[in-house]
């Protein structure tokens, strides 16, 4: 495989109206998420915290089943729903929810202070204790933010394939994700999308599903 068989790819989904239109109502659907309350917003970082080393799926079905009590469960209660459910780590998960709940009045009054989204997402990497740039950058794409590359070793395994990326990183370090989001930028301005929506694309090639 190679980038111009990637980007051709992607080309043809792009001039698909039926998928432009999925993809444009998804996309949608993160930029409005910045109207919602802070409990919504709160419950979206949960998510996030979730999905590390997860399956996102499952981390979505959780998210739906546990819903308000993100912000409402005793630390017990979560944690025991949380092995219910079939998270993986369901005690380091629990520590991470509970930790952040300081922020889970003030959160979209802390995303609203900020004019720079990139100082945004060091706030988030610095603060919230699960949220690696990966994550972050997940999050913020949830919520509206499209600048942001959502980089694991699976992404990095099909830029690399593709011949976008030369290098595979054998850690995601600050250094290493921020030099890769960097690259990954020059590719997205050939093809016009933005590093959020690019994920939607890569996501749909390997899975044949639009996924958030």
């Amino acid at each position: 495989m190679s980038k111009d068989k990637l980007i051709q790819d992607i080309f043809n989904l792009k001039n698909n109206s039926v998928f432009n239109s999925k993809i444009q109502k998804k996309l949608n659907s993160f930029s409005k998420f910045k109207n919602k309350n802070k409990n919504s917003i709160f419950k979206e970082l949960c998510f996030c915290l979730l999905t590390a080393n997860f399956n996102a799926k499952r981390a979505v079905y959780i998210q739906e089943e546990i819903n308000n009590g993100f912000i409402n469960y005793s630390k017990n209660k979560l944690n025991t729903e949380l092995k219910r459910l079939g998270h993986r780590f369901p005690n380091v998960r629990t520590n991470f929810i509970m930790e952040a709940r300081k922020y889970s009045k003030t959160i979209k009054t802390i995303i609203n202070s900020f004019d720079d989204k990139f100082e945004l997402r060091e706030w988030l990497v610095k603060n919230i204790k699960g949220l690696g740039y990966k994550e972050s950058s997940h999050f913020l794409r949830n919520i509206g933010y499209f600048d942001f590359a959502i980089l694991d070793f699976h992404i990095v395994d099909i830029l690399f394939d593709n011949k976008i990326i030369t290098v595979k990183p054998r850690t995601f370090n600050k250094k290493n994700y921020l030099n890769l989001e960097h690259k990954l930028n020059y590719f997205c301005k050939k093809i016009n999308v933005s590093q959020g929506e690019l994920d939607l694309y890569l996501w749909y090639l390997e899975t044949n599903t639009i996924f958030k």
